[in-house]
């Protein structure tokens, strides 16, 4: 079966039971679950998936930048369930399990989630715990092989109003991301901007991260399939796409001084993402449309979509009916 999101894609649905708007790891996600389920499913994303936000990410499981905090260690762990069961086919689903150690960090500090994590120890530079590591760009591809499989389509296609979408199917699931800020429209929705820089790797097999909540810069470094990935930014409201050559640098500096060898790695490329920030949290909860249909949403990950995909994805699927 031909891959969603190549046009010409194939004969269309002749009957569409659900519109998924947006095609991130979180739009994909639900929209897999939903065809599962036997329900008929259309994608409308306007980038193809390897443009998206999520294909930009680290991505290292870990419930980072999200509220509301007595949902997302739930969703968070149902996720990494999954993770945990894909990383058995890592060269399909793009999802290893890696050793690392979150800098700083203290089991005492974190969530109730945090108990059910196998094998995390404390130890004087941090927190040791090996977690799901995702190559987001195979795994992108993956969700859209196993819903071509389930009988999805994914079109490209640009959406101004989900009332466009509701002219064609029954339920409408808003997973549009930032570009929910103007498509509900939500205040609330802001960018939150994460630069990278992608190296060539010097040998480095684990992950580190440290992240200070009152700054903008991160340090981490993730050793992906294509390279390692040296992060980062967290700049609120700030919606540059463009790498910063001044921020790249620093990145670089930040992440030498944990790791020297980083300092001499040949840079092969920057990547910057918009993460889909909101004031209130994630929003999962139906509303209806002005003609009957019904509109789901689930947005507002902010820095954790790909940590809380498949959990939201089913709080989600279970408000479609």
């Amino acid at each position: 079966m031909a891959r969603p999101g190549r046009e010409p894609y194939g004969a269309r649905c002749a009957v569409t039971d659900v519109i998924v708007v947006g095609g991130g790891v979180s739009g994909l996600t639900t929209a897999l679950l939903l065809a599962e389920r036997g329900l008929r499913v259309r994608v409308w994303s306007r980038d193809p998936a390897g443009a998206t936000t999520s294909a930009v990410a680290g991505a290292l499981w870990w419930p980072y930048r999200i509220e509301p905090e007595p949902l997302v260690g739930d969703w968070a762990l149902e996720t990494l369930g999954v993770y945990e069961e894909l990383s058995a086919d890592p060269d399909s689903t793009g999802v290893r399990m890696v050793a690392g150690v979150h800098g700083g960090e203290r089991l005492a500090a974190l969530g109730p989630w945090a108990a059910r994590l196998t094998g995390a120890r404390e130890e004087a530079g941090g927190l040791r715990v090996t977690l799901p590591l995702i190559d987001m760009p195979a795994h992108l591809r993956w969700l859209e092989d196993r819903l071509a499989t389930a009988g999805g389509v994914v079109e490209r296609r640009a959406v101004s109003g989900f009332a466009q979408a509701a002219a064609q199917a029954p339920v409408v699931v808003n997973c549009a991301g930032l570009g929910a800020r103007e498509l509900v429209p939500d205040a609330g929705v802001r960018p939150v901007r994460g630069q990278l820089v992608v190296v060539e790797n010097p040998g480095i097999e684990e992950w580190f991260t440290r992240a200070d909540p009152a700054s903008s810069a991160t340090t981490y470094f993730f050793p992906q399939p294509y390279g390692l990935v040296l992060g980062g930014t967290a700049e609120a409201d700030d919606a540059r796409t463009e790498p910063d050559p001044r921020t790249a640098r620093e990145i670089v500096a930040r992440c030498a001084e944990v790791r020297p060898e980083i300092a001499g790695a040949r840079v092969i490329g920057h990547r910057v993402g918009l993460r889909p920030s909101r004031d209130a949290g994630v929003r999962i909860e139906a509303e209806e449309l002005p003609g009957g249909a019904r509109l789901v949403h689930n947005y507002g990950h902010g820095g954790a979509g790909v940590t809380v995909a498949r959990g939201c994805a089913r709080a989600a699927a279970q408000l479609v009916g």
